[in-house]
């Protein structure tokens, strides 16, 4: 027998536990990535920066390119710039990002696990803004 099935389900409290560490490792390591593009400027040619291997492949913008510059701008207060960079990305997709992992940590806290589970619906949606916002972008120049 595994362990799963001769202990159940995880407790609250080891739910808790579990949170409190990946949300610890998930802060440092969001920290430290935020203090290296703070001083990283990707505006620039030549930095040190994980391109986009779909652009690398295709030479078209994938829906999120342009999300690195757009966290530099937003770290350095220029928002409008970063509008510039993705606007979906920042209009749509950060505040989707913000809400699912809050809702995890409060939830975690609670000692309830949460799973984002989209429908068919949902997953339509999700990829066709991201399909549409990719075609604007790459046809709009």
């Amino acid at each position: 027998m595994s362990d799963v099935q001769r202990s159940g389900p995880p407790s609250g409290a080891a739910i808790r536990s579990r949170t409190v560490r990946r949300a610890s490792l998930a802060l440092a390591a969001g920290a430290a990535a935020a203090v290296y593009l703070w001083h990283t400027n990707p505006h620039q040619s030549g930095q040190v920066l994980i391109p986009c291997p779909f652009r690398l492949m295709t030479g078209v913008l994938c829906p999120a390119c342009g999300g690195t510059r757009m966290a530099y701008d937003l770290l350095h207060g220029e928002v409008v710039r970063a509008f510039h960079d993705n606007a979906v990305l920042l209009v749509l997709g950060v505040p989707a990002i913000a809400y699912v992992l809050l809702r995890w940590l409060v939830q975690g806290l609670r000692g309830r696990a949460y799973r984002l589970q989209l429908t068919g619906r949902g997953n339509a949606v999700v990829f066709g803004i991201a399909a549409a916002w990719m075609l604007v972008r790459n046809l709009a120049g």
